[in-house]
């Protein structure tokens, strides 16, 4: 994918676009010195990468205060959604959480140059679990993460974040039926409608909404609704 295409796929600005062709120039200069994404997709960092963190962005809501990003690596999908929301003027506030000192070293790099650090981007080099005891437990409008961990952890990271009414937003591949079964068995109970990529590939993003535990002693009757979309 070019940089043209990508911005008729994610429907952005020349502006906003132009802050993409930043990021991925940074990605490259960096890419020299740590492994921000595998090298076999730094020549296809349009689709691999930002088209895949981008197709998200229709399932944001624009009055969303915060958004918290798990295990964002070089920023996907969080930096990624944080970029078309500055082009959109929206307010949301993007958190991106990443324990790697060196990643998340680079995401500050990256945000400055945007000029989005600390403005609607803040940067957290913290693991998932610590934030649960932070100031954002039970803020978050949506959590989202990609290529990060299987449903059941990832349930345990999100839940102590989202507010009542917040939904996640995880981009998965072939296995999303077996992960949901086992967030299910682990004894998660929510809701999940399902939205196919946009790209090649087996790929879906789920979104779940009204997550709870039912706790050890509710695991035989966990229960779990597929709205498929």
């Amino acid at each position: 994918m070019t940089p043209g295409a990508f911005q008729g796929f994610a429907d952005v600005s020349r502006e906003t676009l132009a802050d993409f062709e930043t990021y991925a120039a940074l990605i490259a200069k960096w890419q020299t010195k740590i492994n921000l994404i595998s090298p076999t997709t730094l020549d296809s960092i349009w689709d691999r990468h930002f088209a895949d963190s981008a197709q998200i962005f229709p399932l944001l809501d624009p009055g969303w205060a915060r958004i918290v990003d798990l295990g964002t690596g070089a920023g996907f999908p969080g930096l990624v959604l944080a970029l078309m929301a500055k082009g959109r003027g929206w307010k949301t506030r993007f958190h991106l959480v990443e324990a790697d000192g060196r990643k998340a070293a680079f995401l500050v790099e990256a945000a400055i140059a945007l000029g989005i650090m600390n403005l609607t981007v803040q940067i957290h080099a913290v693991r998932a679990e610590i934030l649960a005891a932070s100031p954002l437990a039970g803020t978050a409008d949506a959590v989202t993460a990609r290529a990060l961990a299987a449903l059941p952890d990832l349930f345990a990271h999100a839940a102590p974040l989202l507010r009542p009414d917040g939904v996640c937003l995880f981009l998965k591949g072939a296995r999303a039926d077996e992960e949901i079964a086992a967030a299910a068995a682990a004894g998660w109970r929510f809701e999940v409608s399902r939205h196919d990529s946009r790209l090649p590939g087996d790929g879906t993003i789920l979104a779940i909404s009204r997550l709870h535990s039912a706790g050890k002693s509710g695991r035989a009757g966990a229960r779990h609704a597929i709205d498929e979309t």
